[in-house]
């Protein structure tokens, strides 16, 4: 009986040891993913508010002539092909990006 309690220990000590570096190590893993699919997802959200196709902006300069109106497009031809494609990548990858920061933030609270 005194073999196994001591098996019981030792194997209780290492366990706890593996478990507890292995916890360390893919905690550290998700923060590095929740950083990374935030920036992501922020950058992505830009891109596709400028591809919308009514993205327009309208500066309103004062100065000794009337109210002068610059007017400049910023976004692209929502209508092309190309455009449609890269617009469902797009909200495609941003899906993706909060799929894994929504995972990662369940498995930090797990």
């Amino acid at each position: 009986k005194d073999e196994r309690s001591r098996f019981w220990a030792t194997y209780d000590q290492v366990s706890k040891e593996h478990d507890g570096e292995f916890l360390e190590r893919n905690n550290s893993d998700m923060d590095i993913v929740l950083i990374f699919s935030g920036l992501f997802s922020a950058i992505n959200t830009a891109f596709i508010i400028a591809m919308q196709p009514n993205s327009t902006t309208t500066v309103f300069v004062q100065s000794t002539s009337p109210n002068i109106t610059v007017s400049s497009s910023t976004g692209s031809d929502a209508k092309s092909s190309n455009g449609i494609w890269f617009q469902g990548l797009a909200y495609v990858a941003l899906s993706f990006s909060l799929l894994a920061a929504f995972g990662a933030v369940l498995g930090k609270q797990w």
